[in-house]
């Protein structure tokens, strides 16, 4: 049933209202950083209004249907149409995605990096809240596709005039990397259209709409199938990123602004997964069927390498670049098991990551501002320097690191469990070593981070710094950073906060895939 009232704006105002505030800013001159700083604030605390509007009036005892559902004409010669909505599974990424961006502005008050200019670094921002919120209640395949690589471009420049020394090359690394998997996964997208049969689900034969493909996907042949779910495969898997389509991770999270990598990290990577729970798995179960044994390989693999990376970096920065490749391991391979248990797991992984890593990466800005380097051998001692600062990386951390009672623990052991017993007949004794392999990677998990921290944090500051005045935690690091400490201790202490909102959504899904099986 389609939204009426301001209902049916809301989600429109959530994803549209960025690009209202980038207008009156396009509009004052770029002298008057204070105002653009505070057009950009009230911009995205109105997002974030209209955000928790939703979360408040979604109906929580009907979680797997869309709701605040918008069904208007958009494209009619291609019967692309603009349909938003928003259900179980699409709505904590939402209110993670409009959460963050407040954050990452009010964290920037005082941390405009260079070359300055914050008139255009918070458009880029302002762009990139718009891309990511419509990628979350996008229903059409094309408005979809709009609104993924609407995310590009603000990055790239972010990541190209803002970054570190080598930000050129990472920038142009994450541009070309994910402008392939789009390219793949557009070609994708219009095969379905050509090759679905909309008419099996009541509407047009050729669709791109996103709640009829399901059954309209049924039409295309299980040969075709694989090759159009391979397509999709690039394109989200190149975000998420996966095994081996992860090279640009480091390189662009290293040198990107401190905002630019919690964006990436905290909404940006999770693009991907979503697709693949969104559009890959109800559209083409089967197909989805035949490659879990080979998404599963690709994300231990990830999980293993991503940690023995870790263990080689001496960048805290980049350190922490790799462990999300681990992190976004554990995700796939609770997509992979093709279960409600793996897939809530990996929803809640994707929501833990992108607050535990978030916060990371701001830590990992602060120490870079105040210490100027982020060679960990040139660290140490910040539990002295900057106690406050310290035992926030601490917390961090070990969530981080998957201890019980924190929000990282809910993203991986479910999703190592779910393996021992995968769904769709998929291989037992595969996956089930596939999950030794798994937990082995949180032992390499609490090798690496500890690591970090203890050489970072423990001990005497050294000779360098030992006469330099270290500032702790300022009352914007506070603003920014409490939110998401919050956010990954509740959700440790009570999961169930997040699992009861995605189970309904997630079990109609795997019955959406079972019926595309066939049983």
């Amino acid at each position: 049933m389609e939204a009426t009232g301001f209902n049916a704006w809301a989600l429109s105002l959530t994803v549209f209202l960025p690009l209202a505030g980038v207008v009156v800013m396009l509009a004052i001159p770029r002298a008057q950083e204070e105002l653009h700083k505070g057009v950009a604030l009230v911009t995205s605390l109105a997002t974030l209004a209209t955000a928790v509007y939703v979360l408040v009036q979604f109906n929580y005892d009907r979680t797997s249907e869309l709701q605040f559902l918008v069904d208007s004409s958009w494209i009619d010669v291609i019967n692309s149409r603009y349909i938003i909505g928003v259900d179980g599974i699409s709505l904590p990424l939402l209110a993670l995605s409009a959460a963050v961006v407040p954050l990452c502005i009010i964290y920037s008050w005082k941390h405009i990096p260079d070359p300055g200019n914050a008139k255009a670094f918070l458009i880029l921002i302002l762009i990139l809240s718009t891309g990511m919120n419509g990628s979350f209640v996008a229903q059409d395949l094309i408005l979809f596709f709009v609104f993924f690589e609407l995310v590009l471009l603000p990055m790239y420049f972010l990541i190209g005039v803002w970054g570190g020394p080598q930000r050129k090359y990472a920038s142009l690394k994450f541009f070309l990397f994910t402008l392939l998997g789009s390219a793949l996964m557009i070609v994708s997208f219009v095969a379905l259209y050509f090759l679905a049969d909309g008419t099996l689900a009541g509407g047009q034969a050729n669709t791109f709409d996103m709640r009829a493909l399901p059954v309209a996907a049924t039409a295309i042949s299980s040969t075709t199938a694989v090759w159009i779910f391979g397509g999709m495969f690039m394109g989200f898997g190149i975000k998420v990123p996966i095994f081996p389509f992860h090279t640009w991770l480091p390189d662009a999270h290293t040198q990107a602004p401190t905002v630019g990598s919690v964006l990436l990290a905290a909404v940006l990577l999770k693009l991907g997964t979503y697709g693949f729970v969104r559009i890959a798995l109800p559209i083409l179960p089967d197909a989805a069927r035949q490659w879990a044994p080979y998404i599963a390989l690709l994300a231990v693999i990830g999980i293993i390498y991503g940690a023995l990376g870790c263990l080689a970096q001496s960048d805290m920065k980049r350190l922490i670049a790799f462990s999300s490749v681990a992190h976004m391991g554990f995700v796939m391979l609770g997509i992979s098991t093709l279960t409600s248990f793996g897939i809530n797991a990996a929803i809640f992984g994707m929501v833990a990551h992108g607050l535990i890593t978030g916060i990371l990466f701001f830590v990992a800005g602060s120490v870079k501002e105040r210490y100027h380097t982020l060679e960990i051998s040139r660290l140490g001692g910040l539990l002295k320097s900057a106690p406050r600062m310290g035992w926030i990386l601490g917390l961090a951390t070990m969530a981080s690191l998957g201890l019980p009672g924190l929000a990282g623990f809910w993203g991986e052991f479910p999703a190592i469990l779910a393996s021992y017993n995968p769904g769709f007949g998929l291989s037992q004794p595969l996956f089930r070593t596939y999950m030794v392999i798994a937990a082995l990677g949180t032992i390499l998990a609490a090798g690496y981070l500890l690591w970090l921290y203890q050489r970072t944090a423990f001990g005497e500051p050294k000779a360098e710094f030992a006469d330099v005045a270290i500032a702790d935690v300022n009352v914007y690091e506070w603003v920014a950073w409490l939110p998401f400490i919050l956010a990954f201790v509740v959700l440790g202490v009570y999961p169930q906060l997040l699992f009861h909102v995605t189970d309904g959504a997630v079990v109609k899904l795997v019955g959406t895939m079972a019926a595309g099986i066939g049983g």
